[in-house]
C-alpha cells in the first residue's frame, strides 16, 4: 500500500505470534532483492482496547514510533474489513483514532510533543531556534517529537535543497541520541507549504505524514501559516489541522489518500528468511 507514493508492505500477524528480525525486514525492504517498501507495518492482536496493534519497522529493519501514512493505510484496511468509519489503531506513540473524511483518510497524531528530553535532545536546546552547526549553521530548525523525532529547516526554496546530502549529515547530528526525520519547507502562500523530507532510517521518502504534522505546526508556531495548512509533498498534498484543544501541544489531524498496489504471498529466498527468523525467535 502507499500514501502518496511513501509505501508499505503491510503483514497481518493477528492469527499468529512470528517475528520480524532487522535483517529480514531489511531483506523485504530492498527495492531490487525484496519486495520494496519504505516501511512495514506489521497488524497484531490489540492489547490496550484498540482495533489493532500496529508494530511498525523502517527499510533497515529499525523500529519506528510513529508513522502517519501507514497508520493511514491499515486503517483502510481495517475499514474495509470491519465495513466502518472509524478504528482506533494502538502504537508506541499511543492511541491513534482515524475516520473517513469523504475519500480521504484521517489520523488523529496526537499531540506535538514540544519538550527538549522528550523529542528527546541530547541536552536543553531552544526547540523553536535548533542550532543544527556545523553541518548546517545558518538555518535554526524547530524541533519536535510527532511520537517519533523530527527537525523542521525553513528555506526560500525547498526544490533547491539537495535533500540527500543534507539529511544524510543532519539525521544523525549529534543533538539527535535517536535521529530525526529532517524536512526542508518553503512557504508557498498563507495555508500553503512545499515539504521534502529525509526519513531517518530509510532516507529520501516521496511523503512523510508525522513529517507533515511536524511541518504544519512548525510553519503555525513561527507565525508563518494558521493551524490548517496543504503541505505539498514530492508525491502529492495531506492536510494538517493543529487542533487547538485547550492545551499548548494541541492535537495535530492528518489527512489525505491511500491506495493498495497488490496483495501476495513470500516465496522463495524471503520465504526461507522468515521461517529462518521465526526458528531463532
Amino acid at each position: 500500500m502507499h500514501g502518496l507514493g511513501n509505501d508499505f508492505i503491510v503483514l497481518d500477524a493477528r492469527l499468529s505470534h512470528w517475528q520480524i528480525t532487522p535483517d529480514l525486514a531489511s531483506a523485504m525492504a530492498d527495492r531490487r532483492f525484496g519486495i520494496g517498501c519504505d516501511q512495514i507495518m506489521i497488524l497484531r492482536q490489540p492489547e490496550t482496547g484498540g482495533d489493532i496493534l500496529l508494530d511498525m519497522r523502517n527499510q533497515d529493519g529499525s523500529v519506528t514510533g510513529a508513522c502517519g501514512n501507514g497508520t493511514r493505510c491499515v486503517a483502510a484496511l481495517l475499514m474495509a474489513e470491519t465495513g466502518r468509519e472509524a478504528v482506533t489503531i494502538e502504537t508506541s506513540a499511543g492511541h491513534l483514532y482515524c475516520q473517513k473524511k469523504g475519500d480521504l483518510i484521517e489520523v488523529d497524531m496526537g499531540p506535538a510533543i514540544q519538550q527538549w528530553d522528550k523529542i528527546p535532545l541530547n541536552a536543553p536546546h531552544d526547540v523553536m531556534q535548533l542550532d543544527l552547526s556545523p553541518q548546517e549553521p545558518d538555518i535554526k530548525a524547530v524541533a519536535l517529537s510527532m511520537g517519533n523525532p523530527h527537525a523542521v529547516l525553513f528555506v526560500d526554496d525547498a526544490e533547491a535543497i539537495d535533500v540527500a546530502a543534507k539529511g544524510a549529515a543532519l539525521t544523525n547530528h549529534e543533538i539527535f541520541p535517536e535521529g530525526a526525520n529532517i524536512s526542508f519547507a518553503s512557504i508557498i502562500s498563507q495555508n500553503q507549504i512545499r515539504m521534502r523530507v529525509f526519513e531517518r532510517g530509510v532516507g529520501i521518502t516521496s511523503a512523510c505524514g508525522s513529517g507533515a504534522c511536524a511541518v504544519g505546526v512548525a510553519a503555525h508556531l513561527r507565525g508563518l501559516t494558521g493551524r490548517q495548512t496543504e503541505i505539498v509533498l514530492d508525491g502529492g498534498s495531506l492536510f494538517i489541522n493543529w487542533h487547538d484543544d485547550g492545551t499548548a501541544e494541541g492535537r495535530v489531524l492528518m489527512s489525505g489518500p491511500v491506495e493498495t498496489v497488490f496483495e501476495a504471498a513470500l516465496s522463495g529466498h524471503l520465504l526461507a528468511l522468515f521461517e529462518a527468523a521465526n526458528q531463532e525467535a
